[in-house]
C-alpha cells in the first residue's frame, strides 16, 4: 500500500483526496494539510477512510508520495523538502518549478521521482516522442473568460481592467517563463508544456481573453522533424474556481492510478 500525503485542499486537492480514498486500489492517504484549517476540516470529514491532520514536515515524513496542490510559492519548497527526504512528489502547480531545475537532477541522484501531471492540455505524449528528434518551435494558445484570469499579477502590473474587455482579446505574448511569471495560479499548462518539448524560454505563449467563453482553451502547435502536430482542448472550469480546469483534477487522478497499475499505456 502507497501512502499519500496531500498539501492543499482545495479544488484539485480534494477531488485528488475522494480519488484516492474510494477509486483508486494500491493508494491510502495517511495525512493531509492546508494553511486553512477550514478546508482541512471540511475535506477530512468527507472521506471514509480519516487521514491524520499534520504540518507540511508531518505530511512528509509520513508519506511515500507527496501531492503539492496548493500554489506556485509553496511547490518548490515543498518539493525540494520531499526530495530531500527520498519521497516521491507530484506536483500540480507546475509554473513554481521553472526555478528549481536543479531538484530535477537531484531527484534523480537521490532515486526518487518527480511527477507533473499533464494537467488541462493533451498531446505531451506525442511531443515528448518529438523530442527524441528535434523539434522546432512549440507555441501555446491559451483562451479564457475574464473569472478565468482574475488576480493575476501581469494584469495589476499592465493596469489591464479586465471589465472593460468586451470582446476576444490578446493581452499576453511572450515565452513559457515570462506567462508563468505573470500569470502563476493560471497558465501551469505552459510549464509541463516546456518540460515534455524545448524548454521554458523557447515555447511561445499567447494568452486571450474572451468574454464570450464558458470553457478555457488551450490550442497547442508543434512543428519539428517529426511533422506537425496540433491539439486543441476545450475545457470545463470547476463550478468551484472559473481558473481551474476540471481536466487537470482527472489528470493528477489519472496519473496516480498509472503510478499503481502494472500495465502502462502511452509514452
Amino acid at each position: 500500500m502507497l501512502k499519500v500525503g496531500l498539501v492543499g485542499c482545495g479544488v484539485i486537492g480534494t477531488e485528488i483526496a475522494k480519488a484516492v480514498d474510494k477509486k483508486i486500489p494500491g493508494l491510502e492517504l495517511a495525512a493531509i494539510c492546508d494553511k486553512n484549517k477550514a478546508k482541512e476540516d471540511v475535506l477530512i470529514h468527507s472521506l471514509e477512510k480519516m487521514p491524520i491532520l499534520a504540518t507540511i514536515d508531518g505530511v512528509i515524513e509520513r508519506a511515500d508520495l507527496v501531492i503539492e496542490a496548493a500554489s506556485a510559492d509553496v511547490a518548490g519548497e515543498l518539493a525540494k523538502k520531499a526530495i530531500n527526504k527520498k519521497k516521491d512528489i507530484m506536483i500540480m502547480s507546475i509554473g513554481g518549478m521553472i526555478d528549481h531545475f536543479d531538484l530535477f537532477d537531484e531527484a534523480r541522484k537521490r532515486g526518487c521521482r518527480i511527477y507533473f501531471p499533464s494537467g488541462a492540455i493533451a498531446g505531451l505524449d506525442a511531443i515528448k516522442a518529438a523530442s527524441e528528434a528535434h523539434i522546432d518551435s512549440v507555441t501555446l494558445e491559451t483562451y479564457k473568460s475574464p473569472s478565468g484570469l482574475e488576480g493575476a499579477p501581469y494584469l495589476e502590473e499592465k493596469k489591464i481592467d479586465l471589465r472593460k474587455i468586451k470582446r476576444k482579446t490578446t493581452i499576453f505574448e511572450g515565452s513559457s517563463r515570462e506567462a508563468v511569471k505573470a500569470f502563476p495560479k493560471n497558465i501551469n499548462v505552459a510549464a509541463v508544456l516546456s518540460f515534455a518539448g524545448i524548454g521554458i524560454d523557447k515555447t511561445r505563449v499567447r494568452i486571450i481573453v474572451d468574454p464570450s467563453l464558458k470553457r478555457n482553451i488551450h490550442h497547442i502547435v508543434v512543428k519539428g522533424n517529426f511533422g506537425k502536430l496540433e491539439t486543441r482542448v476545450e475545457n470545463v472550469p470547476s463550478p468551484f474556481n472559473p481558473r481551474t480546469s476540471y481536466l487537470a483534477a482527472l489528470s493528477a487522478i489519472a496519473t496516480l492510478r498509472k503510478i499503481t497499475d502494472a500495465v502502462q499505456i502511452g509514452t
